[in-house]
């Protein structure tokens, strides 16, 4: 995929993407002119969904801000075909909100290389309120 092309789906599912998740470049297009480099673009920054129902309280006093997180695709999911869980090594802390979750899920169905990041940790009794991450696409330019 040419990285123009990439560039503009990327902006157009951005566009997509409801309230529960931002989107926005962490790079702007203006940048891109090196050849071999690797940026990162933001895709969405969204709460965990499911923190409670899964093992999110459990590891809560080991999680940090900035802690690296892996995305699963889960397209058997009988809830959501779209289903990205969201995992703390091989801790499942929930999913990405059904809401935010299109153009992540298409992303990594076509293979594109994302990266998962804990952006905020907040000691609340609201399970949606406590983990915010957010997510990029890694490009090479």
């Amino acid at each position: 995929m040419k990285r123009r092309s990439f560039l503009n789906s990327i902006l157009a599912a951005s566009a997509t993407l409801p309230s529960v998740g931002h989107a926005q470049a962490a790079v702007r297009p203006d940048e891109f002119h090196g050849k071999g480099a690797e940026r990162e673009l933001l895709i969405q920054e969204s709460p965990v969904a499911g923190f409670q129902y899964h093992d999110g309280e459990t590891v809560w006093p080991r999680l940090s801000a900035g802690d690296s997180l892996q995305l699963l695709r889960e397209p058997a999911n009988p809830y959501d075909r779209r289903a990205v869980a969201v995992y703390w090594g091989e801790s499942k802390l929930g999913y990405v909100p059904r809401a935010a979750n299109t153009a992540v899920s298409q992303m990594m169905d076509r293979g594109e290389r994302l990266a998962a990041r804990v952006k905020r940790l907040r000691d609340s009794r609201d399970p949606w309120k406590r983990v915010e991450f957010s997510i990029s696409a890694r490009i090479v330019v």
